[in-house]
């Protein structure tokens, strides 16, 4: 019905054109007058409309429906935005049937300002606007555009210094990228207080709430440029282009991402941290993931298309879309576990405070951090939605679908890596890991060069610029991780890949109760091991609190081990206790014990480790470096996810501190 309506709806718009109908003029004025270089002018653009007519505002989606009051000013040196956009009088909030949806709207007449700094003796603002304007009468609706040469003669002075931070503006933020130094700080400050169990007061001890919940924002925002997050975005794509159209589902999604954050500090009240740490490595989830990704992807292959019974269907119809929530809701919890391996830097204070029975302040926190993940990926939801609706989309949507299906594949792989590195199974190797990524990305690459095509895809007549662009893209991604086969370092891939092979030529450990490391270094597997082989020879261990499935620990290892200052100093200064969280490898039944910190049974090595980092250390996120002394105290502050500069002030750091003990 929806469809005809709007049909209905288009077939009026053309209408209006070929009667020439005019609904809305603008004219334009600028307040004050006569302003002085450095002065902040107010623009005001006025539409005036008609009798029975509307214009629909600014400030609503473009996804709900109709065309809404677009502004753009073209950039210039005269001038400088202050500030949005703001419409006086408020738009009218109304609900219209033909977009199912609350609309917003101006009669009789509107304003939009917008404020500008004024930097030059003869300011000139180009601004175009675009708009539509309907009546309730007979339906019909007329798109209009419009440009608009605004000149300001201001009294001459001396010329205003264009980098003034006096005035509010709109100017670019630089977003961190790869993993942002918010989230270390916020880890350490809430672990750096003490070595043993006190629990930790938050990001500092007298912090007030509010500075709280800015910082957790903040490190929400930087994980979502965290490597392993990517991947998501692709999948969140392709899931919402299935869905029906409608504002409120991308609002749902979002909402349901901050409340599962939520429920997560819940959660962990209950269970405690380590369950976390387990839903993100223990094969049982991980292997649903790998389920769920590759059924994905064969169905965006176009194998069969995941639908619900026509049944269901006609109910869920009926019921206002339920089923289709619950599918958001899904996606949205697939997010957050997925993307918690990742995020567990900030998380996982969090949860420390939470099992230390300060329950509201980390409810809050998490639903602070889950606050960026509604926005964004809520808004890339949106997004696929709107160009679905371009009629000129055409077989290029079911390409995309396709390609997408590829990275389906690839990014189900690492859940299944996860589940081999954290069992020692030593199935799927680094190399064997880039082979299979190599080979989607050159499939990609021949797909998108016409190669190949789908049942359902258009034939190629042409090859356009923009294709070969795309193709080139993922051809120079396999060429790029082709050298990695051979067991050469992949920075920008380095927190997805599974660790480097330690080399054919380090010295065989014969011991048990060590683990080759990357870079021919040598670790124990248990601390318990490394501290008398450290007071026999007189040196301080180096803690490395790691996770066979965390990301950050692979990026340290490659980019910062692998730098020959850090790799020397390992070797010769430090005895190493490589702990893994995740490892799954079950203790002795001797050594088998119950937790005071949680009162549960740690039956494997990785219950042991994480048990020992959060017990003594308040932490339980990784990687998580720590120095103690031959009687395992505490030397330096821990460090966490940093540089290769900032790991050898802190080996350095340490090793000067325990010398001079």
């Amino acid at each position: 019905m929806k469809f005809i309506k709007i049909i209905v709806f288009l077939f009026s718009t053309i209408q209006a054109f070929g009667q020439i109908e005019k609904p809305t003029t603008w004219s334009y004025e600028t307040s004050p007058k006569n302003p002085k270089i450095g002065d902040v002018v107010e623009v005001k653009l006025k539409a005036n409309i008609q009798k029975d007519w509307k214009l629909y505002s600014s400030k609503m989606s473009p996804d709900i429906g109709p065309l809404i009051t677009v502004i753009s000013f073209k950039n210039s040196s005269d001038f400088r935005l202050v500030g949005g956009i703001t419409e006086n009088p408020s738009p009218a909030k109304v609900y219209e049937e033909i977009w199912e949806s609350d609309v917003l709207i101006h009669k009789k007449s509107a304003t939009f300002i917008q404020k500008i700094k004024i930097l030059n003796e003869n300011t000139v603002v180009n601004t175009h606007i675009e708009f539509q304007s309907c009546t309730d009468v007979d339906g019909r609706c007329v798109n209009g555009k419009e440009d608009i040469e605004i000149k300001i003669k201001a009294i001459p002075g001396e010329k205003a210094i264009e980098k003034d931070s006096s005035e509010s503006s709109i100017t670019p933020v630089d977003t961190p990228s790869g993993t942002g130094s918010a989230i270390p700080e916020v880890k350490e400050s809430g672990v750096g207080k003490s070595t043993t169990n006190t629990p930790p007061t938050g990001t500092e001890p007298d912090s007030s709430l509010w500075k709280f919940l800015l910082i957790a924002f903040g490190a929400g925002f930087a994980s979502i440029f965290m490597p392993c997050i990517y991947p998501i975005m692709p999948m969140t794509v392709s899931f919402f282009t299935k869905q029906k159209d409608g504002k409120s589902k991308a609002v749902f999604y979002g909402i349901s991402i901050m409340v599962i954050f939520a429920i997560m500090g819940l959660i962990t009240m209950l269970l405690g941290a380590p369950f976390l740490n387990w839903l993100s490595t223990h094969w049982i989830p991980n292997l649903i993931f790998f389920i769920v990704f590759i059924l994905f992807g064969v169905s965006l292959l176009g194998a069969f298309e995941i639908v619900l019974p026509h049944e269901t269907v006609n109910k869920i119809d009926r019921l206002g879309d339920k089923g289709g929530l619950i599918g958001i809701f899904f996606m949205a919890l697939t997010l957050v576990v997925v993307s918690f391996s990742c995020t567990v830097p900030f998380v996982g204070t969090l949860l420390i405070a939470a099992a230390q029975g300060e329950v509201m302040r980390p409810v809050y926190g998490m639903l602070a951090f889950g606050l960026p993940f509604a926005m964004v990926f809520s808004g890339l939801a949106m997004f696929p939605q709107f160009l679905k609706k371009m009629p000129k989309s055409g077989g290029w949507l079911n390409e995309l679908k396709a390609v997408f299906g590829f990275l389906e594949f690839a990014l189900a792989l690492k859940f299944l890596s996860n589940i081999d590195l954290a069992y020692n199974w030593h199935l799927i190797h680094r190399n064997i890991f880039l082979v299979i990524w190599i080979v989607i990305a050159v499939i990609i690459g021949i797909y998108i060069l016409g190669y190949m095509r789908m049942p359902k895809d258009d034939k190629i007549e042409k090859l356009t610029p923009s294709r070969s662009i795309f193709a080139i893209i993922f051809f120079a991604l396999a060429i790029y991780m082709t050298p990695g086969v051979a067991n050469k370092p992949l920075s920008l891939l380095s927190g997805i890949l599974p660790p480097m092979p330690v080399g054919e030529h380090s010295d065989e450990i014969f011991d048990p109760k060590l683990r080759k490391l990357p870079y021919n270094l040598k670790g124990f597997k248990d601390f318990d091991d490394a501290l008398p082989y450290a007071q026999s020879v007189n040196k301080p261990i180096l803690i490395d609190f790691t996770g066979h499935a965390c990301a950050n620990c692979r990026k340290m290892e490659e980019n910062v081990w692998s730098d020959p200052a850090v790799n020397s100093r390992l070797r010769d200064n430090f005895i190493i206790a490589s702990l893994y969280v995740d490892d799954k490898e079950e203790l002795p039944k001797e050594k088998q014990y119950v937790s005071k910190y949680d009162n549960k049974l740690k039956v494997t090595i990785g219950d042991k480790n994480i048990d020992l980092e959060i017990s003594k250390y308040n932490n339980n996120a990784q990687p998580f470096y720590i120095i103690v002394d031959t009687k395992g105290e505490m030397v330096v502050k821990p460090q966490g996810y940093c540089s290769a500069e900032q790991f050898i002030e802190f080996l350095d750091k340490g090793k000067a501190e325990f010398q001079s003990k």
